[in-house]
């Protein structure tokens, strides 16, 4: 099996990363909510997605000023110099090395390893969504893990977070012309975008030593920097078949599922602890695939399980009980073995074991990720704590181009201070704000008329959907009445949906397929067009060039949600259901967009889908399609202007601040 390309080197490992790239010189980024990574190509996130000149960004300034230049470059007499020196500083001797570096062991980096300062946070979580062309993550949950981290460090939170260097995560989409789609593994060199460190951690899986490694991408605000951490199983000394450990994101069968959540959870807390970290005040599970953290804190801890419970706090996205990792205590233990403690039935679950349960028992807070989602995990879970934290966005990654120069004008501070954006969005020029849109607008009617042979148009009001392709998003909702949608929306529409299927399921294949067969029925009076692999680029393009975002989700299924957010960023309009985080931006400000159906809870699904159906096509025609075509576009501009002003209290600089004051202090 190939293996990642790691240099070998017959120096002591440097303990930390930090004094190097002061001794050379380095400064990792200087503008706040950017990300540069090792080497000397500094790589930035916002305006390359959108295709601007590297020049906007100051980036020659930045090259000219703050260029890191590569280790391989020194001789080994001056590393050693360089060693010698950390030494002094941190008070630190030399060991001997009886192993070749890369095959260290946990007892060795420990001792030849410094001190970190203590963490207020260490983030758990299973993917994490940082650069589109790193395939690290698989929707959603990757995506809120480093709009986190990013908002961390631009606050200054004394945070890292731990995740997996998955060799493929999402899968690069191909759609047929018959709709039918394939499927093909996004190919990537770790080391272009990640610094390889040297401690290598064990854990015991199947009865057997598995060999953990571990990378680093640096998250950098002007003042402060959040180390991510990759934890990989794919190094040398280990079989092939534990080199497939990290191989795929969520692929494999159950017991593929728990090696990973043990690497994760378990080997997880012990890189840090071979990185230096002693002194973590709270270990943040993200969803319940970390849970096994909690037995190598109990193992740490003399099992005790209030002691591990103090140090603990958990966020569950699941609002449907199937979404759950259950495991059966027979596989488990065949996995897990002796990690697995005498109690462990008391902490999740009698019958198997409930990965969110055992998360849940041995956490001092639990949270799910809006007020709905809240009080749905509580029905769930009967007689259990649980919270709630609505999810945000970083506004300075999902702002387009357009928005951050007219931002950056017009309310300065808004990227270090996201309240701004609610405070001062009634002050933005409304034909610069109109502007602004027109053009991150062409910039995606350009991208679909490269992907389409019915060419859409500029000035037709646009609607976009884009998501995973699963039942509960009820993406054929808009379909469910071809001559109503003929009638209400014939010439005056345009649709654009983009989202991904599991390649092992059949069920969210067949949608698209028919969604492109919808298509070609609708081409004389509705363009649909379904554009394929769908990634954070693309979302950043749909969600500041369309006018509309729709969002159609069973109720009580959307935990949260945050594609809108990003749609209201950019000052485009949602129509949603009630479900999620719009349950609360629709109380907060009803004329930031529009909702579809009743908030009522006594439907079944097929009355509710009925009903959803007619109240879409009425909001199309009476309030949608007519605003936006009004004579005057003062009314839709003031709307625009609202919705923008929402995510001044859905971002992640808010939820930073809660999980400080609720879920990360003793």
């Amino acid at each position: 099996m190939a293996r990642h390309p790691s240099s070998v080197s017959c120096v002591p490992a440097i303990p930390r990363m930090s004094y190097a790239r002061k001794m050379w010189g380095s400064r990792m980024g200087m503008c706040r909510g950017r990300v540069w990574k090792y080497g000397g190509s500094g790589k930035r996130e916002e305006y390359n997605d959108y295709g601007e000149h590297k020049e906007n960004y100051e980036y020659k300034e930045y090259k000219e000023n703050y260029e890191y230049k590569e280790k391989s470059s020194y001789s080994l007499q001056s590393l050693f110099s360089l060693y010698s020196l950390i030494s002094l500083h941190s008070s630190l001797s030399l060991v001997s090395c009886s192993h070749p570096i890369g095959a260290l062991t946990q007892k060795l980096w420990y001792n030849n390893s410094v001190k970190q300062k203590p963490l207020t946070v260490a983030y758990f979580s299973m993917e994490i969504g940082l650069d589109a062309s790193m395939p690290t993550y698989a929707g959603g949950l990757g995506m809120l893990a480093a709009d986190l981290m990013r908002s961390a460090a631009d606050k200054g939170v004394a945070a890292a977070c731990v995740t997996i260097c998955w060799q493929h995560g999402y899968m690069r989409q191909h759609i047929r012309a018959d709709g039918t789609q394939s499927y093909e593994n996004v190919d990537w060199n770790p080391s272009d975008h990640l610094h390889k460190l040297e401690p290598v951690v064990s854990v015991t899986i199947e009865g057997k030593e598995v060999k953990v490694g571990v990378w680093e991408y640096r998250i950098d605000s002007a003042e402060h920097s959040v180390p991510v951490y990759f934890l990989d199983t794919n190094i040398e000394g280990n079989t092939p078949e534990d080199c497939a450990i990290t191989e795929h994101l969520y692929g494999g069968d159950g017991v593929m599922r728990l090696k990973q959540e043990v690497v994760l959870g378990i080997a997880g807390v012990r890189m840090l602890r071979a990185l230096g970290y002693e002194d973590v005040r709270t270990y943040h599970m993200n969803e319940g695939h970390a849970a096994f953290l909690t037995l190598e804190l109990l193992k740490e801890r003399e099992y005790k399980n209030e002691n591990v419970r103090s140090s603990c706090a958990f966020t569950t996205h699941t609002p449907v009980a199937a979404g759950h990792d259950v495991f059966p205590y027979d596989m488990a233990q065949r996995v897990v073995g002796d990690m697995l403690p005498w109690h462990i039935r008391d902490l999740a679950g009698q019958d198997a074991l409930n990965m969110t349960l055992l998360a849940m028992h041995l956490s001092r807070y639990t949270c799910g990720v809006s007020r709905i989602h809240g009080a749905i995990s509580r029905r769930m879970f009967p007689g259990e704590s649980i919270d709630y934290i609505t999810n945000g966005i970083h506004p300075a990654t999902w702002a387009c181009p357009e928005m951050q120069h007219l931002f950056d004008r017009v309310m300065p501070g808004w990227r270090e201070h996201p309240l701004l954006l609610e405070q001062k969005c009634r002050d933005l020029p409304p034909e610069e704000l109109w502007h602004a849109h027109q053009e991150a607008k062409s910039r995606l009617i350009a991208y679909v008329n490269q992907h389409t042979d019915r060419p859409f148009s500029q000035d037709v009001l646009t609607i976009a959907t884009a998501r995973r392709v699963v039942p509960y998003k009820r993406p054929e909702l808009l379909y469910t009445n071809l001559d109503r949608l003929r009638e209400v929306c014939g010439g005056r529409v345009q649709i654009i949906h983009a989202g991904n299927a599991h390649p092992n399921d059949p069920f969210s294949q067949e949608v698209i397929q028919r969604i492109v067969e919808r298509a070609k029925e609708l081409k004389d009076s509705v363009n649909v067009v379904y554009l394929e692999n769908y990634n954070p680029t693309l979302a950043k393009m749909l969600v500041s060039g369309t006018d509309v975002w729709l969002n159609t989700p069973t109720r009580q299924h959307e935990a949260s949600g945050t594609s809108g957010m990003k749609a209201c960023l950019n000052g485009v309009l949602n129509l949603s259901s009630l479900d999620g985080w719009w349950i609360e931006a629709f109380d907060i400000d009803p004329e930031a967009g529009w909702r579809i159906g009743p908030l009522a809870e006594a439907l079944g699904p097929e009355e509710y889908r009925k009903i959803d159906a007619e109240d879409l096509y009425t909001q199309l025609q009476y309030e949608v399609i007519h605003e936006y075509y009004y004579k005057e576009r003062k009314r839709w501009i003031r709307c625009m202007m609202r919705a923008i002003g929402l995510i001044g209290r859905f971002n992640t600089h808010r939820c930073i601040d809660e999980y400080l004051e609720k879920a990360w202090k003793r």
